[in-house]
């Protein structure tokens, strides 16, 4: 498939390609860039406005800042006081953590790294999927070394995809809060119910309870802000609009890929280092969209996505509508929060590289 004429000229000789590049950080530089990404860098407490309908999420944010708050006095808080009140831990101590349930785009990426920014060092933030690749590439015991005694660790969309990262879990949340953490996340399932139909959860009940005890859940309810600041509209980019991407960009900052040498290159580089894959570039652009039809290769592209999305970076991608891309089997199936949550960035990512639009920090 040849790349679309309206903008191939725009393109500079030799264009950047995501497929032509492999970082290699060590762990130590991927524990350096556990902070904030560029679209959550300025929320705070105080730029997030809670829906009036929706109570939660403003009782969220008080919680939140009175558990931050107690960080500072010289110890973990203990959580008494909260507003939704779990199980505590199996040896009596004080629940730390606080775990923010809600459905997508209601602000809990934007209260998470509120916190993050509230919170007194040492503290880190990153996702549940750059956890487990950090854990598999540098080993649980450099991990736990590199988080533990930490003040506050922030794991944004907190996930159990199958065994393993199940029993990776409990070991890597048992030695963090063990030391002194505190641990806050977010997900789109209450932590009893995670793992629902994606193994048989029910044969790691113990070790589900386990995770569960270390958190308070704070329910977050309200509709995706996404949504309502980029109605779904589920077409990719126009010509025209790649066009105007490819453009505006500054010279070497965009790069410009077919969409199946992408999925090939993501089995390549391994998840930890899709975070660099995109350093330096101010836009992305991804040719020939198509169904996927390899469930693996699924699940890597919403790594890049999510990637894409906290990063800020323009993205424009031409192929077919958003809501073909994942089969229904996939997104009927055990992971389909993952591609709905893909599917609600991709959206708002095509949306705000369109004229006129704005980029919006709802998690």
């Amino acid at each position: 498939m040849q790349l679309a004429q309206a903008w191939v000229a725009q393109l500079p000789p030799v264009p950047v390609r995501l497929v032509d590049r492999s970082p290699q950080l060590s762990a130590d530089q991927l524990a350096e860039r556990f902070v904030p990404p560029p679209r959550f860098r300025s929320v705070r407490f105080e730029t997030f406005d809670p829906n009036p309908d929706h109570p939660s999420q403003a009782a969220a944010r008080t919680d939140l800042e009175a558990l931050v708050a107690g960080l500072g006095g010289g110890g973990a808080a203990s959580g008494r006081g909260g507003l939704f009140r779990r199980a505590r831990p199996a040896s009596g101590s004080a629940v730390r953590g606080r775990y923010l349930d809600g459905g997508f785009g209601v602000g809990k990426t934007h209260l998470l790294a509120s916190s993050w920014h509230a919170a007194p060092a040492p503290k880190s933030i990153l996702s549940f999927e750059e956890l487990t690749a950090f854990v598999g590439f540098v080993g649980m015991q450099k991990a736990i070394s590199t988080f533990r005694g930490h003040r506050i660790l922030c794991i944004d969309e907190f996930e159990l995809d199958d065994v393993a990262n199940t029993r990776m879990a409990v070991t890597f949340l048992r030695a963090v809060v063990d030391s002194g953490t505190t641990v806050i996340t977010t997900s789109n399932a209450v932590p009893d119910r995670l793992g629902e139909g994606r193994f048989n959860a029910e044969d790691f009940a113990r070790e589900i309870a386990d995770i569960a005890s270390h958190f308070e859940v704070l329910r977050i309810d309200g509709p995706d802000f996404r949504a309502l600041q980029h109605p779904p509209n589920s077409d990719l980019s126009t010509a025209d609009e790649v066009a105007r991407v490819v453009a505006a960009a500054p010279p070497g900052s965009v790069s410009v890929d077919r969409f199946d040498d992408v999925l090939a290159h993501l089995r390549k580089v391994h998840p930890v280092h899709y975070g660099a894959l995109i350093d330096g570039l101010e836009a992305v652009v991804i040719e020939g969209v198509v169904p996927i039809e390899n469930q693996g290769a699924a699940l890597l592209f919403v790594q890049l996505i999510d990637e894409i999305y906290d990063a800020g970076i323009t993205f424009a991608a031409t192929g077919c509508p958003i809501g073909e891309i994942f089969p229904d089997s996939y997104r009927r199936g055990g992971y389909r929060k993952k591609y709905g949550r893909c599917e609600s960035r991709l959206n708002a990512l095509i949306a705000e590289a369109r004229p006129g639009s704005s980029a919006t920090g709802a998690g």
